[in-house]
């Protein structure tokens, strides 16, 4: 059976989750990380040695980094709807995973923990704001994109949309300036109305 190491309330952990929640796959997840601990124990060290979640075993094969197993989940149990059969709009998929990482993570970090996780008192509101609004231009790539098309990479959802999707559910339960991205809303609409993001992505962020 899959099994899944990581918390709830962790946005790679919710990657994983809403692709197991997709795909209808038989697993157990259990709590590791933040509050639950577990990360320093040898056993777990041997199967990620960067200590950090989601860890996925998948009958012995045994992979971390959140991205690597959407695409892994999607290949071997989803050729053909979240792993797209063509190979050029598996491209695509993997161009906006990707863009997930490099392009929003660094400024949704910053406004994430500034806000959520870092006591107010000790906040750096200047730095905050100046990330919040590098994010606003930063979505409008993705508004512009969804302006011909339902998902990602077209009509259907694929695995491209998948970390996108998550890190826009945070994006809007910040309490941030946001500018007008009717693309992207009417996208993200379209992503709550799937049981298995409403089931493992749409959660208290925390």
């Amino acid at each position: 059976m899959l099994r899944i190491w990581g918390r709830t309330n962790s946005i790679n952990v919710q990657k994983v989750m809403w692709t197991v929640g997709e795909l209808g796959l038989a697993h157990e997840r259990i709590d590791a990380g933040g509050a639950f601990g577990g990360l320093d124990t040898p056993e777990y060290g041997a199967l990620n040695p960067n200590r950090r979640v989601p860890t996925i075993d998948d009958d012995g094969t045994v992979l971390w980094e959140s991205n690597a197993c959407v695409r892994y989940l999607a290949a071997r149990y989803g050729a053909g709807r979240l792993w797209p059969g063509d190979v050029k709009r598996r491209g695509r998929s993997d161009m906006w995973m990707d863009w997930q990482q490099t392009a929003l993570l660094p400024d949704m970090t910053v406004v994430f923990w500034g806000l959520i996780r870092t006591p107010e008192e000790r906040r750096d509101q200047a730095a905050i704001k100046a990330a919040a609004e590098r994010l606003g231009a930063t979505w409008r790539i993705l508004d512009q994109h969804l302006a011909t098309r339902r998902f990602v990479t077209g009509d259907s959802l694929t695995m491209g949309d998948i970390p996108v999707g998550a890190s826009c559910y945070r994006y809007y339960g910040l309490p941030i300036a946001r500018p007008q991205l009717s693309n992207v809303e009417e996208w993200y609409g379209r992503l709550t109305e799937r049981p298995a993001f409403r089931q493992h992505v749409m959660l208290p962020i925390t």
